[in-house]
């Protein structure tokens, strides 16, 4: 008798349903699933996945794309991915893409068509048109994280109105002199991340009618370069602005510190407000949107799950705005009145 007879006796079903059960080719109800794998486990018994994949015609296996790993942002969104995609019975295979297009070709036209992917998701980067034409045609799904691609599945907080809402907290206390600390606006990420914060910002001055003349400063997405940036600006009591929105809680960490070393106090004579929700913010007190990149990971995940359950059926093409929220801490407050 083979193991695999052995494992389903174990587990009370037919030989074909702990089949299906361990290789994930058809359905099985949870509970089947659960009893299947732990008498798979009791005996040590382990499906070969190169046998399986002869069988099922699939890897199991799952290509991200992504920019950045060093990075907050990035690594909670991989991370969401991950468990989601381990809770599901696959793997992860990673491959970081810079600015370098040849290394960006050899990606897309050798790993991803060539090794052996069932699915795509791409973190922070715009596909192009044949990118997704070519994986589509070897029937393997995508889906995008960060933005709108034509013809595929993806999800994104809204940049414009997040940025807005984050301006518009800061003049609801009376803020005049504002300024947002983003991104440079001529080195771009994907989907002009940068620029669409400023874009949201800008609207949220112009919509209160306030003019600003120095309203922008760039600068690394780092608390590194947040600091930086908030010893140059912050010096000088005449010029210096009396609230900022950062482009990320990295950045507004940085300048909480840069504030405090130059003897600031926030929220008396400087409000600061990002967006994130990075683990830091509750310890620094830092008023900020949180945009939850691990269950966007996770989300995308579903989409990507859902496709490959359903591969007969055209992919949808739909861009997913998800939500993010406000919480208000103790780096912003009412602008202080000087006294006359």
């Amino acid at each position: 008798m083979s193991i695999l007879a052995d494992v389903a006796r174990i587990a009370g079903v037919s030989k074909s349903t702990a089949s299906r059960a361990l290789s994930g080719r058809g359905y099985v109800s949870d509970d089947t699933r659960r009893r299947v794998e732990d008498a798979a486990a009791e005996l040590g018994y382990v499906v070969s996945s190169t046998a399986a994949s002869l069988v099922t015609g699939r890897t199991r296996n799952v290509g991200v794309v992504i920019p950045y790993i060093n990075r907050w942002y990035f690594a909670e969104v991989l991370e969401g991915i991950e468990s989601s995609l381990i809770r599901a019975g696959y793997d992860l295979t990673l491959y970081r893409l810079s600015t370098d297009r040849d290394l960006r070709r050899r990606v897309f036209d050798y790993f991803l068509v060539r090794k052996r992917v069932d699915a795509v998701i791409s973190v922070a980067i715009d596909l192009s048109p044949h990118e997704v034409q070519m994986l589509q045609a070897l029937g393997k799904p995508l889906v995008g994280i960060g933005g709108r691609i034509d013809g595929i599945p993806s999800l994104s907080i809204d940049d414009v109105e997040t940025a807005r809402l984050a301006t518009e907290h800061l003049i609801s206390l009376g803020h005049r002199r504002i300024m947002h600390v983003g991104g440079d606006q001529n080195e771009q990420m994907d989907f002009r991340v940068h620029s669409q914060r400023y874009t949201g910002f800008a609207q949220a001055l112009r919509d209160a009618g306030i003019t600003v003349d120095d309203d922008f400063r760039d600068a690394d997405f780092s608390i590194e370069g947040g600091y930086a940036v908030g010893l140059a600006v912050l010096g000088d009591p005449r010029t210096r602005p009396t609230a900022i929105f950062a482009g990320c809680d990295e950045i507004a960490i940085g300048i909480t510190v840069a504030a405090r070393q130059l003897g600031i106090s926030i929220p008396g004579e400087l409000s600061i407000i990002g967006v994130d929700g990075h683990p830091l913010a509750e310890m620094f007190g830092l008023t900020t949107l949180a945009q939850q990149p691990g269950a966007q990971g996770a989300r995308a995940v579903e989409l990507l799950l859902s496709q490959l359950e359903h591969a007969e059926a055209a992919p949808p093409d739909e861009h997913l705005l998800l939500p993010t929220a406000l919480t208000v801490r103790t780096s912003t407050a009412a602008q202080r009145v000087p006294a006359s």
